[in-house]
């Protein structure tokens, strides 16, 4: 049996990085069960509302209000930089959470968001990342090395210089010289779905300008190229300061815009901050069917 469901829903975006969000803080909107493939059928681009992914507000036990995000593929991911700045932007100008400091759990952990609030609008947002792990069994990653740093990983036929990462999602980071040479519609599934990481992992090609600012590129789990990618551009500035590459406070230039990434240590391991906006494109209702 078939059934039709009205869904409000915002369309929003962080650099160019877009997303549907759902408000499931006070009811489930879309069954368990559907949600894969409900997101999946709303990311469709000239299908229906087309997004990178869909972002559902549901209510937490442990923190303030709880992010969830689902990949265009249907699959649910850890964390989402980007995503959770449009979260921060669209819980406090709808009300469900009236603060300007939110803790938000995700599957990546909880998560500090400061919001830069002007006139009652969200204007940017400051997001404790956390701390990242470099261990391979947490990324995870099926190599006898304990870490993968600067290692190489064999893809086609083409070895490359690896740091993989964990910033509550896995990413693989390689430095080159010459992001116009990157294949990146090709590499970005092989490394995606390498042997190497069993869950997947979100792939980044990065050019140092100087020691504070970078450029990169972003094949990510799920969603394929996309514009921006904040948990990436985290692992880039993370990756290149414990390579002893680049300074503490790094300017990411990113295809859809910039980030600012802030490295700190704590008790011996490394975090970081991530800073930037987001926008409301639209709202609208649209009828499912599951």
């Amino acid at each position: 049996m078939t059934t039709r469901t009205i869904v409000l829903f915002s369309k929003m975006q962080g650099l160019g990085n877009d997303y549907v969000i759902i408000d499931e803080s006070e009811e489930t909107v879309i069954p368990e069960d559907k949600k894969p493939g409900v997101v999946e059928e709303l990311c469709q681009r000239g299908f229906s509302i087309g997004a990178d992914g869909v972002i559902f507000v549901a209510p937490s036990t442990m923190a303030d209000t709880r992010f969830r995000i689902f990949n265009a593929d249907g699959s649910e991911a850890e964390m989402c930089g980007n995503g959770i700045r449009c979260f921060g932007k669209f819980v406090y100008e709808n009300r469900i959470i009236e603060a300007e400091e939110i803790k938000v759990e995700t599957l990546g952990g909880i998560k500090t968001l400061k919001l830069n609030v002007e006139d009652g609008e969200v204007v940017s947002s400051r997001v404790d990342m956390g701390l990242a792990s470099f261990l391979t069994r947490e990324i995870p990653m099926v190599t006898e090395k304990e870490e993968f740093i600067d290692e190489e990983l064999e893809v086609g036929g083409i070895k490359f210089p690896l740091t993989a990462v964990n910033v509550g999602n896995p990413h693989a980071v390689i430095f080159t010289d010459n992001l116009k040479e990157v294949g990146l519609a090709e590499l970005g599934p092989i490394l995606e779905n390498h042997e190497a990481f069993p869950e997947r992992t979100n792939v980044h090609f990065v050019r140092i300008v100087q020691p504070d600012e970078v450029e990169m590129i972003t094949w990510e789990r799920g969603a394929g190229f996309t514009l921006a990618c904040g948990t990436g551009a985290t692992s880039v500035a993370l990756a290149g300061y414990r390579l002893g590459q680049l300074d503490k406070n790094v300017l990411i230039h990113l295809p859809g815009g910039n980030l600012e990434i802030s490295v700190y240590h704590e008790n011996g391991n490394l975090g970081a901050f991530m800073e930037g906006g987001a926008l409301m494109v639209f709202e609208g209702i649209i009828e499912v069917e599951y």
